[in-house]
Parts: C-alpha cells; structure tokens; sequence
C-alpha cells in the first residue's frame, strides 16, 4: 500500500480538452467560478474566474475610510489654527526681541536698537530651548520633519500630546530671537502632532493614525506659505510612505480646508494672501535657457551635499564636546549672533529676504555674503540640536546661488534664475522634486518657469541622489538606527497569482493511513523532507485536512508497537487556512503573516480541490520574476543586411515546401501549437508557463534554455550574413 500519492497538477483553468484521470492524477479541472465572457480569446482561451474579475486597481473601501475622512476636516482646520497662531508668535518675540516693540507681523532681524548687542539675543533664545528640551521633551529638538517620519515609521504615529504645545513654542523662541531657520518644519510637526492626538482621541489603526498625523502636516504648510497643492504632494512624496486614495484623499481635504482658512483671513488682511514671492514679469525662456537650466540643477544638487554635509559634520561636533546636550543650543546661538553682525539679513525666517531675491533687489555681493552667512549660521544652529525649520533657509540659499549664477547664465533675469535655484535647491536636498516644482509656481505664480523649473529639478534631484547615501532628513532617521527608503514601486506579490508560483508535484496522504507509518517515508524521501505540509485529500480529491512533519514525528515518538495508532484523519488538523489559485500572492502572504504559517494548500472554489501548495519560498518567486526584468539583458530588435532580408524572401518558395529557412515553424509536441507545450496528462499549455509552474525549481533551468536558444539564433543569423557577404565578394 502506498502511503502517499503524489499528483502531477496541469495548470489551473486552461482551455482545452481535460487530460484523462489516472489512478495518480488526483486533479480534476474545476468548473465553478469560471466565466465565459467575450474576450477570453486575450487570456490565451483561459476564461477568467470570477475572484479575478473581481480584482481592480485600487483597495480602497469606505468603511475604514469614512471616520478618517470625516476627521480630516477637524485636523485640517485645527492644523491651519496653530499654524497661524505660531506665525503671530514668531512675530511676537521677533518685535520685541529686535525692536523693543510690541506686534504681531513678521519681521526681519535688524541692529538698528540694540546695536552690536544684539549677539545676545540667540544666545539667550538657545538657553531657553535648552532648558525646555531637557525638562520638557527631547523631542523638541531638530527641524521636525525627521522627527515625524520616525513617529510614522516606528512609533505608531503616537505623539505625546505636550509636544504639540512645547515645540511650537520652542519653535518660535529659537526663530524668535533670530535663529536662521523656517516655520515651516516645527509647523509640519505641530500640525502633525495635533492630527495624531486628534486620532488617538478614537479607536483607529497605525495607519489611520498615519494619515491623520500627516494630513495636519500638510495642512499646516498649506496654512503658512499658501501652497495646498504642493503640500499635498510633499505629504505623498516624503511623509505618507505610500500612495494609495486612502491616505491621499484625506490629506487633500484637510489641506483644502486648511486654504479655505487662510483665504478667509487674507480677505480679512490678516495674513498675507498668495503668492508670497510674486515674481517681476519676464518673457518666455528661450530654447537655449530651458538647456541652461541643466546647469541650475547641477550647481543646486551639488549645493544639497554641501548643505547637507555641513549639518551634519556641525552635529558631529558638537557631539565631541565635553558638556551636556542642554548647553549646544547657546553655543550655536553665539555663532548666530556673530553672524547676524555680518550680514543681518540671514537671521530669521528670511521670508522678506527671499521676497527681494526673486524681486533682483539684492547686488551680487549681497547674495555671495548672505549665502555664506547663512550657511555657517544655518548648520551651527541645526547641528546644536535647536528647533527650527529647513524649507525657508533652503528657499533663501538656493535663490542667492541661482542670482549669483545669473550674469553668466543666457536668457532669464536674475528674478528667474534665482526661482530656479531656489527650486532647484529644495529638490537636491529634500528628494521630493514634484513638490519643489508645485511650491515654486505656487509662491510665485510664474506659469512661464514651469518647464525650466523641471529640467532645474529633475538634474538637482539626480545629482543629490548620485553624491548623497541620504537626504537631510533621511539622515537624521539613520543616525537613530532606523533606514528609510525613498523608492516605491508596484508590489511584485500583486502581479502574479497562486496558481503561477505554487507547487503541483506535492506528496498527499489518504485518510486511512496510520500517521506513524509514516516516518519512514518522510525518512526516505529528501522531496517529502522539503514539503512539510502533507494535505489529506480523500479518494475525490477534496481536501479535508492536513498533517505536518512534527505530527508525524510526535506520534511516532509515542507510538506503542503493535498498535495501530491514529490515522491521518484523526491527526489531521482540520478548518484548514488556504489559498486559492486565482487570488493574487498578496493576499496568500498576508494570510500566512496574519496566521503565522510558512505554508498554505491551493485548492478551487466551492468543492476545496486540491490543485498545489503554497509555501514562503514560492512568494519569492515573484520577486525573482522582478529581479529577471532587472538584470537580464538581451537585444529584442536587429538590424538586417538587405542582402540577408532578399536571401530569406527568395527562400518563400522552399518554405512552401516545408524546408528551409523560411519554413514555419512545426508543433513542438502532439497537440500543441507552435510554440506550445504539453503537459504530462497530454494538455496543451503556453510553452514555459505549465513546466515552470509544476516544476519551479527547473524556472531558472527554463530561462537558460530560452537564453542558449536566443544566443543560437544569434549565431545562425551571423553565418547567413557572413555567407551573403562571401557570395557577394564572389560576384
């Protein structure tokens, strides 16, 4: 009696006569969830199921959606509130730290009361993050866009509620009291930090929470600079780590809400209505201009490793220091007094600064010192650990680099080049390049830029990513021991399904054998070894349990001789999780993660045929499938002599006849069609898809022959050309 079976599966739901069943066939063709419909004539005959129809572009349902929409709205509205209060604050201690005044506008840092003693003022401002840093939260260090990745990667996306009130305000001393950074950053985080308090109020999931916390992320820019398009994108591209509708619809709505607020309060003249930096009119760029640009986002992306190296060898620095962490912001405040007695205009928000750049109202000098200054200050002040923002400063460098580069540069004025640099600086250094093009027609409005702002962005984005491991932000994440990748691509497991990566050649027990029989076959046999999931299937081919290697190994180990012990189906473990073979690898994995199997057994629809086995190592498949795309390299297309193309039409005659080259090509098997295989039962299947799926280990053995025959064909193509060339010579 043998005690397993083993069946030899021909592919799933193929058109064509059934194969005969043999006593060691245990497959039959399924028939339910098969539609006919029009069209099948594209799936090569194979009709598809009703589980694959059901398959669309997206995953999106409205149930888990609904309350995160709903709560999009709140977030989005709260996110503009403490954007725009935090605006008025930074205004607050600017006036009366510089001015002595009390108001609430922004305003740029000047010596005109204090004089020479206005080094003071950030030294005093960095004593008091210090202080609010080390009894109050650590986390209110650093720009804040790292900090809300890490909060969304590896926290949950749970902020602690006191770092939506200690950052802002932390935030706005360090500017306050001149620090060279942007409101933006601790905007990003506060607003963020809001949507995440905001969800944790309801019982959501990580990734609700997720949405949520970027949402007010977004909305908070979008609050600030007037950008709602672009702070959308920025949210997808950097902070989302997905795009999907259930994450970007949200985020658009509180972003839209977010602007509906800062429009009813411009018209109010309460805040500054869009665009911030409108810039000078300008006749369209030329041809040669729209080339020059290149030289932007080259000079831009090489910038982004300055910017970025200068960050972080300050942080590198200061970590060398003999004192307490509380103490690096004051010492970073006495580099940004200094250099707010050399050039003023690079403490602060520098929003107005920016404004003049693109305006051309800045001589070259200026934008050479404002740009060095600006520099040092900036990455003293981040590498101290104090809290400011980057998108404001990297906006003030890049235009003073893209002026500078203006009288040697064809076309454009120096308003122009000067948007591209400031563009082309925040693509270099932040990786995000659709958002840097979005936000600069956004704050300027400048419809004519938009093709030299791709060229200037997309070259910057390269160049960034050629010199730099990582961004500015990235960075910051990997230091901390986590590693953020930027890159997103459709996942391979959704490209292929069950039935083109399970195994078919699997070992079956019968219900009635005795389990402790059946260690010596297990014993035996290196492929029953490798299983490890035996299913029991009756005489019908149904499924009705499975047996593992270490139930064998259990009863066998408490099996009394002379007894007959349990049968399989009384050791079988039944209510079985399984796949199914028109389901995608996806939903096969995450069933296997979700119930923490390496293995799942395939079987049809309704009846619960067995067709195969599923394992983790048969998931990769889908991956090796990516990884050929990627690495195999061949020439699909040739050039041909024409004396070779008029040697193979004259051979049309011979062809007629079955010989020579122009012959077509016969039946590689009985019954199948050029270029068809048939399988061991006699059925016809697309050549290399059945033999890959029964014998996936041969896949790579497949793709070699394919390669060895191509290379032949190569070879023969190269002898008729070169005896085309013989005869030629001849004559």
């Amino acid at each position: 009696m043998r005690l397993f079976r083993a069946f030899r599966g021909r592919q799933l739901i193929e058109g064509g006569t059934p194969p005969p069943q043999s006593p060691d066939t245990m497959l039959s063709p399924p028939e339910e969830d098969v539609l006919s419909r029009p069209g099948d004539e594209e799936t090569q005959g194979r009709a598809l199921t009703a589980a694959e129809r059901s398959l669309g572009d997206f995953t999106i349902k409205i149930k888990p959606v609904w309350p995160v929409l709903l709560l999009s709205v709140v977030v989005g509205a709260v996110a503009a509130g403490v954007a725009l209060v935090l605006l008025d604050l930074i205004g607050m201690i600017t006036h009366i730290a510089y001015d002595g005044t009390f108001g609430w506008s922004l305003i740029q840092p000047t010596l005109h009361h204090f004089g020479a003693f206005t080094i003071i003022v950030p030294v005093v401002g960095g004593l008091i993050i210090g202080a609010m840093a080390y009894w109050g939260s650590e986390r209110i260090r650093g720009h804040g866009i790292p900090e809300a990745m890490e909060t969304i990667l590896v926290g949950g996306s749970k902020i602690e509620p006191r770092l939506s009130v200690l950052k802002p305000i932390s935030s706005a001393i360090s500017i306050g009291t001149g620090g060279p950074f942007g409101a933006e950053g601790p905007i990003i985080l506060t607003g963020g930090a809001f949507g995440s308090v905001i969800a944790q109020f309801f019982r959501l999931s990580a990734n609700q929470r997720r949405t949520l916390l970027v949402a007010g992320a977004c909305a908070g820019m979008a609050a600030v600079f007037g950008t709602p398009v672009a702070a959308a994108l920025f949210g997808i591209e950097l902070l989302v780590f997905e795009w999907k509708p259930r994450s970007m619809v949200p985020i658009g709505i509180a972003v839209g809400v977010a602007q509906i607020l800062r429009n009813i309060l411009a018209s109010h003249h309460l805040i500054l209505a869009a665009p911030l930096f409108p810039v000078p009119p300008h006749g369209s760029f030329s041809s040669i201009s729209v080339i020059t640009a290149a030289a932007v986002g080259v000079a831009t992306g090489l910038l982004a490793w300055v910017l970025t190296g200068a960050v972080y060898g300050a942080e590198d620095l200061f970590r060398k220091l003999p004192i307490h962490w509380a103490w690096w912001p004051a010492i970073g405040g006495v580099v940004i007094g200094v250099g707010g007695l050399i050039d003023p205009k690079a403490l602060g928000v520098g929003y107005a600064v920016i404004g003049a750049e693109l305006a051309g109202k800045i001589a070259i000098g200026g934008l050479i010192t404002v740009l060095i200054v600006k520099l040092v200050i900036w990455s003293v002040g981040l590498g101290s650990g104090t809290s400011g923002g980057i998108l404001a400063p990297l906006l003030l460098m890049g235009a003073a680099l893209g002026g500078i580069m203006a009288p040697v540069l064809p076309g454009g004025t120096t308003a122009t080049w000067a948007l591209l640099g400031m563009a082309g600086a925040l693509a270099g250094v932040m990786r995000s390049p659709f958002t840097s093009i979005v936000f600069a027609f956004e704050l300027t409005h400048d419809t004519g830029s938009l093709l030299p702002l791709l060229v200037t962005c997309t070259i910057a984005h390269l160049i960034s990513t050629l010199v730099l491991k990582r961004s500015i932000l990235t960075e910051k994440v990997a230091r901390r021991g986590f590693h953020v990748m930027r890159e997103y691509q459709v996942d391979p497991l959704e490209a292929l399904f069950v039935r083109e990566a399970m195994q078919t050649d699997v070992m079956t027990v019968a219900p009635t054998e005795p389990v402790a029989g059946l260690l010596a076959p297990l014993n035996a046999n290196a492929a029953a070894r490798r299983q490890n999931l035996f299913p029991v299937v009756d005489p019908a081919g149904t499924l009705v349990g499975v047996v593992t290697a270490s139930d064998v190994h259990a009863c066998a180990a408490t099996h009394e001789p002379g007894t007959p012990g349990p049968t399989a189906i009384d050791a079988a473990r039944t209510g079985v999780v399984v796949a199914y073979p028109d389901e995608t690898l996806r939903n096969a994995a995450d069933r296997m993660a979700e119930h923490k199997l390496g293995a799942l057994p395939v079987v049809t629809r309704g009846r619960s045929k067995l067709v195969g086995v599923i394992t983790v190592f048969d998931t990769l498949k889908a991956r090796e499938r990516q990884l050929e795309e990627e690495r195999h390299r061949e020439r699909v297309l040739r050039f041909r002599l024409p004396a070779v193309a008029a040697v193979r039409a004259g051979g049309v005659d011979a062809a007629a006849d079955g010989h020579g080259p122009g012959a077509p090509a016969q039946p590689r098997g009985p019954g199948g069609a050029d270029g068809d295989a048939v399988t061991s039962q006699g059925a016809v299947a697309p050549q290399g898809y059945a033999e890959a799926a029964r014998f996936p280990e041969a896949s790579g053995t497949g793709r070699a022959g394919e390669r060895e025959a191509q290379a032949g064909e190569e070879a023969q193509a190269g002898e008729q050309e070169a005896q085309v060339g013989e005869q030629g010579t001849g004559e």
